[in-house]
């Protein structure tokens, strides 16, 4: 999994030199972070049981190569915190799963600071922690997926959203992704088959 995501990081970097340099445009390098509101849409799995949505972050590097006027190619590379809760007459049991996403986005300009954003995103499963809480304490469980085989290691996705620049540095993020592809094809009590869903709220600072 590590190797995928640096030759995904390379892939990205390389597009963005080559579209800077054919369109003889900057290109801009920033960072960003913020919060995630993320839960799940079950399959036809084992999956009754109802959940909530889970508070976490984001964070990562950002790439604006401006191609038109009112176009930009604009690659993400993120660590992001994805996951939901269950509760039940026994206690409460949340799961949260750890991801390195890849947007690949477009952003077109709709006017003033307003950009609407869109594209597909790939994501790469590091790690997942359930915790269950009861009246009596909590168990936790760690799993890193280099050493199991329960949850695809890479997930197909799409991101829509906006981005609201209030100067050339600084913008505001506001999106949806929905992962494309189940986490996995034979769902049961224990691991669930779903697709992760979260919306993301967050700020951008450009250099």
């Amino acid at each position: 999994m590590k190797k995928i995501f640096i030759l995904a990081i390379a892939l990205l970097s390389s597009a963005g030199i080559a579209n800077a340099q054919s369109t003889a445009k900057p290109i801009k390098f920033g960072v960003k972070a913020g919060a995630n509101f993320s839960n799940i849409i079950k399959g036809n799995g084992n999956n009754s049981f109802k959940t909530d949505y889970l508070v976490g972050y984001h964070a990562g590097i950002t790439l604006d190569i401006k191609l038109l006027d009112n176009l930009a190619f604009t690659p993400e590379a993120l660590y992001s915190t994805k996951g939901y809760k269950s509760t039940s007459s026994v206690g409460q049991f949340t799961q949260t799963t750890h991801f390195i996403d890849i947007p690949i986005l477009a952003s077109i300009k709709l006017g003033g600071g307003l950009n609407l954003v869109a594209g597909p995103q790939v994501s790469f499963l590091m790690s997942t922690k359930n915790t269950f809480e009861t009246g009596f304490g909590t168990a936790e469980q760690k799993i890193v997926e280099d050493d199991s085989d329960r949850f695809r290691k890479s997930l197909v996705g799409g991101v829509i959203g906006f981005r609201y620049d209030f100067s050339n540095k600084i913008g505001l993020n506001g999106r949806y992704a929905l992962d494309f592809q189940k986490n996995n094809e034979n769902g049961s009590s224990q691991t669930p088959e779903y697709k992760n869903q979260v919306f993301q709220v967050g700020l951008g600072l450009k250099f």
